[in-house]
């Protein structure tokens, strides 16, 4: 029994990494599984009358509106990353680089957005478009969607942005003046340069907040429907397999852009 006892604790450290590695891929292993599930009425339970099958991944738009939802989620997930990277990258600029009066309040104010629960932005945000622009022809759908994304993306890109402003070397760009480069010559080639790693994380991460947003999402959409919302509708009479090839497929693209960052990364770090 010491024994026993003492084999648990050497590797109790490693048995809980396990454990936890476990729990949180489990979702995903779901998902993956019953990809495979050959169900008739109900995709909640596994088939157990009939093998696996691939059916689901030769045809991923098997499930009616599963891809017109997939369709909206990346239109508007693209048109929301787009402008809230150019206006937050804009006011990070702003922020770092000028003095202005306000300064102080401004950046108390970015990260109310990012601080404010999600209901109570979806509410607001419902309550502006219907008694405001309703009265200018703005109805919920499509646009009032890209409106809410830019939102709450915006402060992201801010925080991010101006945090790789705040760690850049200011003896770079002073030495680029320092061998007659203008404001133009020295902004594009030397501060672009060093702050678009920080611009495209914040891009990355605005698109990832867009595409999974469901809850501000359910209170402006309207009739419209995105992916994540096309899920939480379906999950009464089970989510098709359909829905499990794609948010699989959608886990494995993000999973290769992490690993390709960070290998691009580390050799930018050796040279």
């Amino acid at each position: 029994m010491r024994t026993v006892t003492r084999w648990i604790g050497d590797r109790f450290a490693m048995i809980a990494a396990i454990l936890v590695l476990f729990y949180l891929f489990l979702p995903v292993l779901y998902t993956f599984i019953f990809s495979f599930n050959d169900y008739r009425k109900s995709n909640i339970t596994w088939n157990s009358n009939a093998g696996p099958t691939l059916k689901h991944w030769e045809n991923p738009c098997g499930a009616p509106g599963i891809c017109d939802s997939l369709v909206t989620s990346l239109q508007v997930g693209l048109l929301a990353t787009f402008v809230a990277t150019v206006l937050g990258t804009m006011i990070a600029f702003a922020m770092v680089r000028h003095r202005f009066r306000g300064k102080a309040a401004s950046d108390l104010l970015v990260f109310v957005p990012m601080a404010t629960p999600e209901i109570v932005l979806g509410a607001s945000l419902l309550t502006i478009f219907v008694q405001g622009f309703s009265q200018v022809g703005l109805r919920l759908g499509f646009w009032t969607i890209v409106i809410a994304h830019i939102m709450f993306c915006l402060s992201f890109v801010v925080v991010t942005v101006r945090a790789r402003l705040q760690s850049l070397d200011p003896r770079m760009e002073e030495a680029a003046q320092d061998l007659y480069a203008g404001p133009g010559e020295t902004f594009w080639r030397v501060t672009l340069p060093l702050v678009l790693p920080g611009i495209v994380g914040a891009a990355m991460l605005a698109f990832s907040l867009s595409f999974d947003d469901f809850i501000i999402t359910n209170f402006v959409s309207g009739d419209t429907s995105t992916f994540p919302k096309f899920v939480y509708v379906s999950y009464l009479r089970g989510i098709p397999a359909q829905a499990n090839v794609i948010g699989f497929s959608l886990f494995v693209i993000a999973v290769l852009l992490v690993v390709v960052g960070q290998r691009v990364a580390s050799s930018r770090t050796s040279k």
